[in-house]
């Protein structure tokens, strides 16, 4: 694997998530790789996670799905940031966008992983407009961000994840343009998630998923098979380069060398 550096500095790599325990399900796998890369990683939950519960109070329960948000973070050592909203509270509107830029401006990242743009879940979706709004303007002094951060004219490559489910709002499969083997983080992964008590009680009321932890192992397990060589896999589409960054920039690839693999036949699909 290539070195992550970029410049006098460690490349850096931020993950965000609507919930707490989204990055877990989707997105841990690259993160625990970019991170034993050299890669300097951050988690970011938009929302509090105040809705998963059946039996806490408001209070309580983003108390503890903040504390447990922490110990998962802990684990990687990835600096992690704040929620801004409530859950269901993640809307695509000025106020919000201004206050998620300026998170963007102070991290500068190098590589962005974001949410599907497609997926069953508007807070999802909106949490996926949000950033490539917000690493839209990442260098326009005219944008005024809350509180006031300075542009930052770094180029950026955004990465989306596959939705839970593998499936957008209509059913349909969603399929990737990179694979990232996550075999060999794939333990830790699964410690990460294990972090989020709360949501594995709530889930099991709400949804009848008992088997939190091993839904996630099931589902890398189905991307693994997607990609056509890996056992366990992460998959992820590349945002367009317009406005982000050079066209051929790749920094997932160049960092995780031959663990991350390009389905030819996505890319060709592409025009």
């Amino acid at each position: 694997m290539a070195k992550a550096t970029g410049n006098d500095r460690a490349l850096t790599a931020l993950a965000v998530g609507a919930h707490p325990d989204d990055i877990e399900f989707m997105m841990a796998g690259t993160l625990i790789l970019l991170r034993r890369a050299g890669a300097a990683i951050h988690m970011w939950n938009l929302a509090t996670g105040n809705c998963g519960t059946a039996t806490h109070s408001r209070r309580e329960v983003i108390r503890l799905r903040r504390g447990e948000a922490r110990d998962s973070a802990k684990l990687i050592g990835a600096t992690l940031h704040p929620p801004l909203v409530d859950d269901l509270m993640i809307y695509y509107n000025p106020s919000l966008t201004a206050r998620v830029a300026a998170v963007v401006r102070e991290v500068k990242p190098d590589i962005l992983l974001v949410p599907s743009p497609q997926d069953y879940m508007e807070d999802h979706q909106n949490t996926c407009r949000l950033l490539v709004t917000a690493a839209f303007v990442r260098g326009m002094s005219g944008f005024v961000t809350r509180p006031p951060v300075a542009p930052w004219g770094g180029e950026v490559v955004l990465y989306h994840a596959l939705p839970y489910g593998l499936r957008d709002g209509l059913r349909r499969l969603v399929r990737s343009g990179h694979y990232v083997n996550i075999a060999s983080a794939l333990s830790l992964k699964r410690r990460m998630l294990a972090q989020h008590r709360t949501q594995k009680e709530w889930l099991d009321v709400s949804q009848g998923m008992d088997a939190y932890l091993n839904a996630m192992v099931d589902m890398s397990r189905q991307v693994g098979r997607l990609s056509g060589r890996f056992p366990y896999a992460e998959g992820w589409r590349r945002h367009s380069h317009l406005g982000f960054c050079d066209g051929k920039a790749d920094p997932l690839r160049g960092l995780l060398g031959p663990l991350c693999a390009i389905d030819r036949k996505y890319e060709k699909s592409l025009g």
